[in-house]
């Protein structure tokens, strides 16, 4: 049981990691960008964005987990 919790904090921990490293990224990105202005529409469209690439990724990932643990990614091969 208490493998399980390592094993999970040092995942999340390399999840935040990356997502401190993506969000470092567009920053400097943004500050290469120049002087930019950006209307309440662009601001949206960004939200929109990313919360439904992040919705899609989750569930593209929590199919993947649910196939693979109800046998639906077991080969059915007849000899």
């Amino acid at each position: 049981m208490r493998r399980r919790w390592i094993i999970g904090g040092a995942i999340g921990l390399g999840v935040l990691g990356v997502l401190a490293f993506v969000l470092w990224a567009l920053g400097a990105v943004w500050r290469l960008g120049g002087d930019t202005p950006l209307t309440v529409h662009g601001w949206i469209a960004i939200a929109l964005a990313f919360g439904l690439t992040g919705v899609i990724g989750g569930g593209l990932m929590w199919l993947a987990f649910y196939s693979s643990r109800h046998g639906w990614d077991d080969i059915d091969r007849e000899p």
